[in-house]
């Protein structure tokens, strides 16, 4: 596994993390959840992403579950709502979290999405956190170039450590502007949906006939060529939910495929980029 992201304060991860998105809602479920990603760890993929919005905490409880006995070797993300982004209502939203995962920090704490806190108040708290040892970093998710632009004027914005965006090869509008700003920030970008699970032009792309040539290729699903083509750029991280062990281990098999240029140029010319400003993708 030779693709990763490098973070701040020295943490470099592989290219593909684990989402949670949609765990934690049927108990039925929840012992497929926690072995699944117990599997990704063990495949390598030590990145795990949650939010206290996700099943109303239920994802994070599943993610509690997984984490017995190898926290240390997790590097653990959660979100925070936006409206529980500033003053004490960021810290008890933090510390809620923290007992759902069952752990005493945080290696990531994110912005879920931007709302009515200005960001330098979220900031500071971030900061409070920081230094009462919850959280290890802090970043955002669904901002775009303005946004990152304010954020990077505000004092301390630029320890933001990463921004989360809806990205897959039919959903671009990211190469516009926002992803060569992170790029010359030396940002790093985490890439949900990955897998075309929402956003623009999503229908038929794992059907589209010059993604399953390319499978076929290096005898690979579809799935796993999106995932290669998203990793493929400078920086950016790709957090795919799975939900049984094969689903998690295809995805980790997806970091030791590289696409060629023609291959990438196949791509590129049955889903251009982007030549103008989109809004961003968000779900």
């Amino acid at each position: 596994m030779t693709k990763s992201v490098h973070f701040s304060h020295q943490a470099t991860l592989p290219a593909i993390g684990q989402g949670t998105w949609y765990m934690g809602e049927s108990r039925s479920q929840r012992a497929a959840e926690v072995a699944a990603l117990r599997a990704g760890v063990e495949q390598g993929l030590t990145l795990m992403d949650t939010a206290e919005m996700y099943a109303d905490g239920g994802a994070e409880e599943v993610v509690g579950e997984a984490l017995k006995g190898i926290r240390d070797k997790v590097f653990l993300v959660s979100k925070v709502y936006p409206w529980n982004a500033g003053g004490k209502k960021a810290i008890a939203a933090c510390e809620a979290s923290l007992r759902r995962l069952g752990t005493d920090h945080l290696d990531l704490y994110l912005l879920h999405w931007r709302g009515n806190y200005s960001l330098a108040e979220t900031v500071e708290v971030m900061q409070t956190l920081i230094a009462q040892g919850k959280i290890a970093r802090w970043g955002v998710s669904n901002l775009d170039i303005d946004d990152m632009q304010e954020l990077w004027q505000v004092d301390g914005g630029q320890q933001c450590a990463t921004n989360q965006v809806l990205y897959h090869l039919a959903s671009r509008g990211i190469e516009y502007d926002l992803l060569p700003w992170c790029q010359q920030q030396s940002l790093p970008v985490m890439a949900y949906c990955p897998l075309a699970q929402a956003g623009r032009l999503r229908n038929g792309l794992l059907n589209n006939n010059a993604v399953l040539d390319i499978a076929h290729a290096h005898n690979a699903s579809a799935a796993q060529i999106l995932l290669a083509w998203v990793i493929s750029h400078q920086g950016v991280m790709a957090i795919p939910k799975a939900s049984s062990v094969a689903h998690v281990k295809e995805n980790a098999a997806a970091l030791n495929i590289t696409l060629s240029a023609d291959e990438l140029a196949k791509l590129d010319r049955a889903f251009p980029a982007p030549q103008r400003k989109m809004p961003l993708d968000v779900v």
